[in-house]
């Protein structure tokens, strides 16, 4: 099979591949780019781990082809902060609130709340539960992740009014 060439921008780099019609976005995001913050569970889209977020909507990696993200933005879990030394606001809250136990579903649970804040950034619990129902977390009750979800929301919305 011929490879086909992919032009992406990953956490604000623009890479260059040629990549196999059959690959993942998680092969190319594990296996090429070194980015191992994206988790694989389970590979079928049923766990969530795997979560990324493109042009701003959380998509699950292991069943998006290579292919299908030419010229689309892609952030994941190393890109969320903007500086090394501080941490994002839902990365401060899931910490806060202990919703990291194991910490495996973490990134996708993170990148999938990044996701539903930047659509709705004073979301309801519901909206929240709703948001996070693709992710599955065997330590946690998800009572956790929802509260952090909520708190970090406010400090956005605190932070932009500042």
């Amino acid at each position: 099979m011929a490879k086909i060439n992919l032009n992406i921008s990953v956490n604000g780099r623009r890479y260059q591949l040629a990549v196999e019609p059959y690959e993942t976005l998680l092969d190319v995001l594990r296996n090429r780019l070194g980015l191992t913050g994206t988790k694989m569970g389970c590979g079928s889209g049923e766990c969530g781990a795997c979560t990324v977020n493109i042009n701003g909507w959380a998509i699950l990696s292991c069943l998006t082809l290579a292919v299908q993200t030419d010229g689309k933005e892609i952030q994941t879990i190393e890109g969320l902060q903007k500086r090394p030394d501080e941490l994002h606001p839902l990365q401060e809250a899931f910490v806060k609130h202990a919703a990291v136990q194991c910490g495996y579903c973490t990134p996708g649970m993170i990148m999938a709340s990044k996701a539903i804040l930047d659509h709705n950034p004073n979301p309801s619990e519901d909206a929240v539960r709703k948001g996070l129902s693709g992710n599955l977390c065997r330590c946690t009750g998800y009572d956790r992740q929802v509260k952090a979800v909520l708190e970090a929301a406010r400090t956005i919305r605190k932070a932009q009014h500042e």
